[in-house]
């Protein structure tokens, strides 16, 4: 199984800590970002791991020298931000063989057992599931309609109005029937440019486990005393 982590971000709104430091290294309880995430995905059988880089690119290849990180990681610095979209399609050649592979932001905090969403996504094998949650604040954030079925009838990037408090949580089991959803712009983005056009084609994921996008410096604040660790 493989997995994009989406890491390339200049992480602005995380300043200070970002102005010396890629926002996939931030530590939560002393331990950086990304190797949460590596140890997610070795619990979740993903055995390949592309990472995109751009702010601070040579501390991320740093922290990944010693000891020798599993998943095998791959790791593509971006001169010029693609976009999350934009990064998918460049680099679809990766996941040619793939019949699903996972995109996950790397900027996401949160205990999701990542198998448990793959077996749902199998079951019904739609052009891609996407993680959901419900947050107070919807306009900041991807709003998803979907109906009892857990089809996705809408999707919104940052709407003014907001239907629903649920929005896109950043993790997703995308197929190749979603790259050739990508629009050859440059930069594009999976939320405004990508997911609006595949209503009714995706599933909706809904995640009652802890999940916190620690993009900010408010929400990274609260993690460090909410975040419980991953189970034991």
């Amino acid at each position: 199984m493989k997995a994009f982590l989406l890491a390339a971000g200049h992480g602005t709104r995380l300043r200070p800590l970002t102005d010396h430091l890629p926002k996939c290294l931030v530590p939560i309880h002393g331990v950086p970002m990304l190797s949460i995430w590596l140890e997610i995905c070795r619990r979740n059988g993903i055995h390949e791991l592309f990472v995109n880089l751009h702010a601070h690119a040579d501390a991320v290849r740093r922290s990944l020298l010693d000891p020798p990180s599993t998943p095998r990681v791959q790791l593509s610095e971006e001169k010029v931000l693609l976009g999350s979209a934009g990064t998918l399609r460049s680099n679809r050649d990766w996941v040619s063989t793939e019949s699903e592979f996972w995109v996950l932001y790397g900027d996401v905090l949160t205990t999701l057992d990542l198998t448990k969403m793959m077996v749902f996504h199998r079951q019904h094998n739609p052009v891609a599931t996407i993680g959901l949650y419900q947050i107070n604040n919807p306009s900041r954030g991807g709003v998803v309609v979907f109906d009892e079925r857990g089809v996705v009838q809408e999707f919104a990037e940052k709407p003014r109005q907001p239907k629903t408090n649920w929005v896109f949580s950043g993790l997703l089991i995308g197929t190749p029937e979603l790259l050739d959803a990508i629009p050859p712009d440059s930069p594009v983005d999976l939320g405004f440019d990508v997911l609006p056009r595949l209503a009714g084609r995706m599933l909706a994921y809904p995640i009652s486990d802890y999940l916190v996008d620690v993009g900010t410096i408010e929400n990274y604040e609260a993690a460090q005393t909410s975040w419980p660790g991953l189970p034991a």
